[in-house]
């Protein structure tokens, strides 16, 4: 900690305009990656032959929907928290992005399983989104609130590691770039750089949760699609790890490695990169405000 809170940089932008500019990033990066989604749950999904097609399809690209709010609060909320452990608490260093990272991706994750794990029931029965509160009311009565967070174990295990190393990194690279290229502040291809980097190493670390993670989705939609209750309790996060090393080693666990990098290190760059520019924007309309109101 240092020896008082940090000053916050001029023109700062409202979280409004934050949830703007990640929105927008967030578009453009769901349209682009859809199609390799497509291909790395095709390789982890090889067991499930129920879903094939069209369905696999179309699972892919309600995910990327749903990935839209998600983004939209895990973006404003990091730079909220890293600017409030910053500027309001004074603390500083290199472990601040990955502290504000994690507990970002936490929340927003908290908030969306319950709309990820209704967007999954309503695809294996073919419901449309007409149709959404009776199928909440539906999961609800059958299983209780708490099954709404079904699968938010494994998304955390996946996400919040995820979101931890990617932040570090992202600082880190960019900041360093910036030093490199003697540039006062980010430019987009510094930090579509920093982006794809930083991106690249967290996906390769946290695939084998990702792994999980589509097999236990795809194993409810089976369940669901069948009609089938289960009364045995779902196998744990690890335990699944472990059975898939059982029967496919390493190989099993890193399903879907070159899609899956593949997909996320542009992805990380054009959400960023289009992130950033969107603050500066926002920031260079916020200081023109100012300049004009004094």
């Amino acid at each position: 900690m240092g020896e008082g809170p940090a000053v916050r940089p001029s023109a700062a932008i409202t979280p409004v305009q934050q949830m703007l500019a990640s929105g927008s990033g967030a578009v453009l990066t769901s349209l682009f990656v859809t199609p390799l989604d497509v291909v790395k749950i095709r390789l982890q999904a090889q067991q499930a032959p129920l879903y094939k097609g069209t369905d696999i399809k179309l699972f892919s690209f309600h995910r990327q929907v749903m990935a839209v709010p998600a983004t939209v609060i895990y973006f404003t909320c990091y730079d909220q928290l890293r600017d409030f452990l910053r500027y309001s608490m004074g603390y500083q260093g290199d472990h601040i992005p990955l502290i504000a990272g994690g507990l970002a991706r936490l929340g927003a994750v908290s908030v969306i399983s319950p709309l990820e794990l209704v967007r999954t029931k309503m695809q294996s029965r073919k419901l449309p989104y007409s149709e959404l509160m009776v199928c909440i009311h539906s999961a609800v009565a059958q299983d209780g609130w708490l099954s709404l967070w079904r699968g938010w174990g494994p998304t955390v295990l996946r996400d919040v590691p995820f979101s931890a190393l990617y932040w570090f990194n992202y600082e880190l690279v960019k900041a360093q770039l910036c030093e490199w290229y003697r540039a006062p502040q980010t430019s987009f291809t510094i930090s579509f750089t920093a982006g794809a980097v930083s991106g690249a190493i967290a996906a390769i670390l946290t695939l084998p949760f990702d792994v999980v993670k589509t097999r236990k989705q795809i194993q409810l939609g089976e369940m669901e699609a069948l009609g089938v209750v289960s009364v045995k309790k779902p196998s744990s996060t690890w335990n699944m790890m472990r059975n898939i090393w059982i029967d496919m080693g390493y190989r099993g666990l890193f399903a879907g490695f070159l899609p899956r990098v593949i997909k996320v290190a542009p992805a990380c760059a054009v959400m960023i990169s289009t992130y950033e520019f969107g603050k500066t924007f926002f920031q260079e309309r916020n200081l023109n405000q100012a300049r004009c109101g004094l």
